[in-house]
């Protein structure tokens, strides 16, 4: 293994923990019982079928049951933490342990801003989420799909995004999963970048599968897990279970079903290869029983994160949050704002090891939003700041500065306030405290028309992270040669 420099971004105060082992081993049973009694499809992909079958699994047409504990068996081959690796080795993540990595939105057709509103997503759009996210110290992770170029052929795209991601950035990401072809197009070009030998050792490319929930895998997902696996790189297993949709709408139920899903794919990654890197996801979230909408932030799917957490740990494996900064709203308004903090908090007390949608997520997840993103960062930071608690050491207690200021008088020109005002506090970068007048004498200007200023400001100054002169034109060639050799195709 090459050595590893972690970015520091640690939990310091202990994870929330509400539910007992009776609420979670009562979970763990339903899960072996939905493995065991209705079982999990893997639609068109024989060759997981035959590796399910090999381990003993009961397999019958295009559907797989395990006896209860054996996908928990199945799953403790998977690393309880692992690095991922980034081109720049001082932005390399922990997953697991103590560890906490925040992401961008991902998967949105759409884009926003105050300037020209609701489109479509283009590269360019795309290339500046990832820019943006370079920039953002809170982001320790660039994302995959951060929104869909959708100017670009379907089955080309992947090859834009994936050297956006590995010249416009130098942390951490995600590469395709649409088809097993795109996988091994994102795999080989980390292979340009990290070499093959690298790559056999470490993981440096995280993989998104998501469920076709309820319970079915099918060919594009399962065949993209494996593509990842049999490289060792990073498989990050995602059911999607809406209450009352993708699932019965019961926390409970929502858990359950969530943790067989995840166990089923985790499982299949280490058929395909001990040892492979995996990290056990979910996206949740409850919907308007009256209308069907999509529901954030909610009391349910917030008390679905914190239990998922508590049983991802149990399986000893990495947890990705379905939480984050999410909403239905269709503004970065006060809703969209009220939403994403209740889902992110609940996210980041949960002690989820890493949280995608930390950032720019609108209208259920439909659109990213050039300001939100740049709002979502600030309180990305606040939250960070406060995972790392306080000690009552002598400089906290302040000692010195009530020997220097007697009481009644004021504490703000004592000399340990002014050894500590550049940092005692976090300070966001759009908020404007200060008097009604001030603000009023600056134009009145709302949060969003503010955030507006400051992520154009960040595109201006942007400068990419150098990267070798021969690397970058093998990743254009390799990009080049893929596009000529099929034809577009925009389905």
């Amino acid at each position: 293994m090459t050595t590893a420099v972690v970015t520091p971004a640690r939990r310091r105060i202990p994870a929330f923990e509400p539910f007992g082992e009776d609420v979670l081993e009562a979970i763990e049973r339903q899960a072996d019982w939905i493995l065991d009694t209705i079982g999990v499809d893997f639609r068109g992909d024989d060759v997981a079928l035959a590796l399910f079958r090999s381990a003993g699994a009961r397999v019958r047409n295009q559907r797989v049951r395990m006896e209860p504990g054996q996908a928990r068996a199945l799953c403790a081959s998977a690393p309880e933490t692992f690095v991922l690796h980034a081109r720049n080795p001082q932005r390399h993540v922990m997953l697991g342990g103590d560890h906490v990595v925040l992401m961008p939105g991902y998967g949105s057709p759409f884009v926003t801003d105050l300037d020209r509103g609701r489109r479509y997503a283009s590269l360019e759009d795309f290339r500046n989420f990832v820019r943006l996210t370079f920039m953002t110290p809170w982001l320790g992770h660039s994302g995959g799909t951060v929104c869909e170029p959708v100017d670009i052929p379907v089955n080309k795209r992947h090859l834009d995004m994936t050297l956006a991601l590995l010249t416009l950035s130098d942390k951490p990401f995600m590469g395709a999963v649409t088809t097993p072809q795109r996988a091994r197009d994102s795999i080989d070009m980390a292979r340009i970048v990290f070499s093959s030998q690298v790559m056999e050792e470490n993981a440096v490319i995280q993989a998104n599968i998501n469920v076709n929930s309820p319970l079915v895998y099918d060919a594009s997902m399962s065949g993209a897990l494996r593509v990842y696996a049999e490289a060792n790189q990073c498989v990050a297993v995602s059911p999607s279970v809406i209450g009352g949709a993708m699932g019965p709408l019961t926390p409970a139920a929502i858990c359950a079903q969530t943790l067989a899903e995840g166990m089923a794919g985790i499982a299949l990654a280490q058929l395909v290869r001990s040892g492979c890197p995996c990290v056990f996801g979910s996206f949740h979230a409850t919907m308007n029983l009256k209308s069907g909408a999509l529901t954030f932030g909610t009391p349910e799917a917030n008390l679905v994160t914190f239990a998922l957490a508590q049983l991802g740990r149990r399986l000893r494996v990495p947890v990705r949050s379905g939480g984050g900064q999410i909403t239905a709203s269709n503004t970065p308004d006060g809703q969209a704002m009220q939403d994403s903090t209740s889902a992110m908090w609940a996210t980041m007390i949960s002690g989820a090891h890493q949280v995608w949608h930390a950032a720019g997520w609108l209208e259920a997840g439909l659109t990213m939003s050039y300001e939100k993103f740049v709002m979502d960062a600030d309180h990305c930071g606040m939250m960070l700041r406060m995972l790392q608690g306080f000690r009552a050491e002598p400089e906290g207690l302040a000692a010195d500065a009530y020997l220097e200021a007697a009481p009644g008088q004021n504490h703000l020109a004592t000399a340990h306030t002014l050894r500590q005002y550049r940092s005692a506090n976090f300070m966001p970068g759009i908020p404007e405290p200060g008097p009604w007048e001030a603000w009023s004498g600056d134009g009145s200007r709302r949060v969003e028309e503010r955030a507006n200023a400051v992520w154009k400001g960040m595109l201006d100054s942007f400068e990419a992270p150098s990267i070798d002169d021969a690397v970058a034109e093998a990743l254009g060639d390799f990009v080049t040669r893929r596009k000529a050799s099929m034809e577009d195709a925009w389905y």
